[in-house]
């Protein structure tokens, strides 16, 4: 018998050669039912692996993020199966599980078109229907080779021969399709059961475009009809809220091919981004941050002092001033060094806390930018705080304090991941684990609920990830609070302490929109450009049925300016079917119409984008609901 560890701690007894399968039985059926994957001893498995000594064993559903990626990577090989039986002369490349789906790069004369994709969908359901199992095999590397030459299959080839001479090459055979693969898989193809054919692209061999194109098929899959019907739905509705559109339609910012991942904020956009941040600067002064602004190009010895230089030089720009070499920055940190070193400070100084809205460029691939989510400059909400070692729980406890109450203010949930030390990684062991565990404790002594994501900290400390939900239920990592004992030593930050001899101070790096650019981008798809009061770049629209009407029109927009309301008055020979159309495209919160009744009765028809009619409100009552809703920043 074998001991097998569970997640929760318990320890069950299993006869040696038993699979993941049979163990997921003893425990439940139904875990048996839902099961996909596991992961055995941190290694993600297929449910048929057999364990033969004592092990560590979760078992993993659809439902997490691992057990996902195995039951789209089996409708990878199911998707590559069709394809070939329907193209024969097809050649394969490669077909890996991606975030939501998967895709399957194809070397094909055919061009793909939406017309094939319902041909391809049926033979993959005919292929799911025959509930294939998935066998996997092991080859010699010569072996290996003739296999794929004998199935004309070079980028498999290619594929072997890059890989070490030790490695084990292993294959998965379905019917008579068979793949070079390292799994793992289902076990049969029959689970999967709902599947959609979304798109076909270009996709260099490898991502070189000194190499050949082939099509790259995206698809996705889903246990069951009714997530797959859902997540198309939320797609769909995605595409209504892309704040490429709206942000177009609302003209809140545009991208030029003069300045590609360069954005431009127009008007209505710098509303937004001037609320935004006067909020942020008047949150920060409540908490005791000062505020200071460093330059956007710095000499070169600085980048080398942080250690960007060794670490992040490939998405840096570069430039020359007076013979010498400067960099424009990536990151606001070194300035912040800069600042500090301006002075000595004492213990009792400390916490230091400085907040910048510092404008940044990275250079960003042209194929990854994306509207405002994905640019090559924006402005970060950064804060850099000096505190003592001993203040370290309670300087982290505050952010994340700070964080949860911006969030909760837009109505986002939001969940947090520590990602721990990175191969490419600054410090010694010692201050890695010591700087781990102080954020570990932190989030432990306050209750909180966090994932660990190994391998995905900052090159100079471990961090704390913020990802916050949005109302189609995506994830956006926002804020982040990062532990750094490396660049006071590498910048030889100092203090006095109470004994009168210098010390080193710690800091914490951290942002909460993270990006401005970005945060507008997912409010503007969150709220489908239906900003809350105060961030509406047009509060309130006043629209009158006849021309005769507009000198009352214009006497109320006065008085609503004098509120500290931003007001439009429509006073146009226009229609006032057309009047209101414009204004609800707009996304106007408040629209209110004026007519012979209204003149008389000094009561206004009142309309709101998120409630609908609201009837006839007095003027000072209107006026004060909007101004009382602004001040409570309500969403």
């Amino acid at each position: 018998m074998i001991k097998i560890t569970l997640t929760d701690g318990s320890v069950r007894e299993a006869a040696k050669g038993s699979t993941v399968l049979d163990v997921a039985k003893s425990i439940s059926r139904g875990l048996a039912k839902e099961a996909v994957a596991a992961k055995v001893d941190g290694e993600v498995q297929g449910t048929d692996y057999v364990l033969t000594a004592d092990c560590t064993l979760e078992i993993l559903k659809f439902a997490d993020e691992e057990g996902a990626k195995t039951f789209r990577h089996t409708a990878s090989h199911i998707l590559a199966q069709a394809v070939k039986k329907l193209f024969p002369e097809a050649k394969l490349a490669i077909g890996p599980a991606i975030d939501n789906g998967f895709y399957y790069d194809f070397d094909l004369e055919h061009r793909l078109t939406e017309e094939d994709f319902a041909t391809i969908e049926k033979e993959m359901r005919r292929i799911v229907e025959s509930n294939l199992v998935l066998e996997r095999f092991e080859l010699p590397r010569n072996e290996a080779i003739a296999l794929m030459e004998e199935k004309g299959e070079p980028y498999k080839v290619e594929l072997i021969n890059d890989l070490p001479e030790d490695a084990i090459i292993s294959f998965y055979k379905q019917g008579d399709f068979t793949d070079l693969c390292a799994g793992p898989h289902l076990p049969s193809t029959g689970p999967v059961k709902a599947l959609k054919i979304q798109s076909v692209a270009g996709a260099y061999w490898r991502g070189n475009e000194k190499n050949k194109m082939l099509q790259r098929v995206y698809a996705t899959a889903f246990p069951k009809q009714k997530e797959l019907d859902e997540y198309l739905a939320m797609l769909e509705e995605a595409k209504k809220r892309d704040h490429r559109k709206i942000g177009k339609e609302m003209d809140l910012f545009a991208i030029y091919e003069e300045g590609p991942g360069f954005p431009f904020f127009m008007p209505n956009g710098m509303i937004i981004r001037n609320e935004l941040e006067n909020f942020w600067r008047l949150e920060h002064v409540k908490r005791g941050y000062q505020q200071i602004k460093t330059p956007l190009i710095l000499n070169e010895d600085l980048w080398h002092r942080s250690g960007h230089w060794d670490h992040y030089q490939e998405n840096m720009y570069f430039t020359k001033i007076d013979g010498g070499d400067y960099a424009i920055k990536p990151m606001n940190c070194p300035g912040s060094m800069l600042a500090y070193k301006r002075k000595m400070y004492s213990y009792r100084d400390f916490p230091i806390r400085m907040g910048e809205l510092g404008q940044v460029h990275r250079h960003e691939l042209s194929g990854a930018l994306h509207g405002l989510m994905r640019v090559r400059t924006f402005t970060q909400d950064d804060a850099h705080i000096f505190m003592l070692p001993e203040q370290i729980k309670e300087e982290v406890a505050g952010v994340i304090d700070f964080i949860d109450y911006v969030y909760n203010l837009f109505g986002f949930k939001y969940h947090i991941e520590l990602s721990t030390r990175p191969e490419d990684s600054m410090d010694t062991d010692a201050e890695w684990e010591a700087a781990t565990s102080a954020l570990r404790e932190c989030l432990e002594e306050k209750g909180i609920d966090f994932i660990i994501n190994e391998g995905d900290g900052a090159f100079y400390g471990p961090k704390l990830d913020f990802h916050l939900q949005d109302c189609l239920g995506r994830t956006w990592q926002c804020g982040t609070i990062q532990l750094d004992f490396q660049m006071p030593q590498r910048f030889d930050l100092t203090y006095v302490g109470a004994d009168g001899e210098k010390h080193r101070p710690v800091m914490i790096h951290r942002v909460i929109f993270g990006s401005i650019e970005r945060f507008i981008g997912i409010l503007t798809e969150h709220f489908a450009g239906k900003f809350p009061l105060w961030l509406a770049p047009v509060q309130i629209k006043i629209l009158t049925v006849a021309e005769k009407f507009a000198g009352f029109a214009e006497e109320l927009a006065a008085k609503c300016e004098e509120a500290g309301l931003r007001v439009v008055a429509d006073v146009r020979n226009e229609k006032i079917g057309y009047k209101i159309r414009e204004a609800r495209n707009e996304r106007t919160p408040y629209i209110v119409t004026i007519g012979e009744k209204e003149v008389e009765s000094g009561a206004l028809s009142v309309r709101s984008s998120k409630e609908g009619e609201l009837g006839q409100i007095p003027t000072d009552e209107l006026i004060a609901k909007l101004v009382e809703e602004i001040r409570t920043k309500a969403c």
